[in-house]
């Protein structure tokens, strides 16, 4: 699969995920999550963190080969 996805692509879900990763914290640290919910959510902030890690492995990789592609530091400090 990851052969197909152009690193540009890569990039997106990097940063999309991250963002999401952000969200899911704040409102997993919020009052408007209900008792009831926070295990569910929980599992959502896992999962999204999971798919985090392994578009960062890809992305690494993707760094190795293509010289061009902004660090990892430089793709998640920069503002878009």
């Amino acid at each position: 699969m990851t052969e197909n996805l152009s690193s540009q692509a890569i990039i997106y879900a990097i940063l999309a995920l991250n963002s999401e990763i952000a969200l899911q914290k704040e409102y997993l640290d919020s009052s408007d999550i209900q008792d009831d919910e926070i295990d569910n959510e929980e599992d959502i902030l896992t999962d999204l963190e999971q798919a985090f890690a392994e578009f960062i492995d890809v992305y690494k990789s993707r760094c190795k080969q293509d010289k061009k592609l902004p660090g990892l530091d430089e793709l998640l400090t920069n503002p878009l």
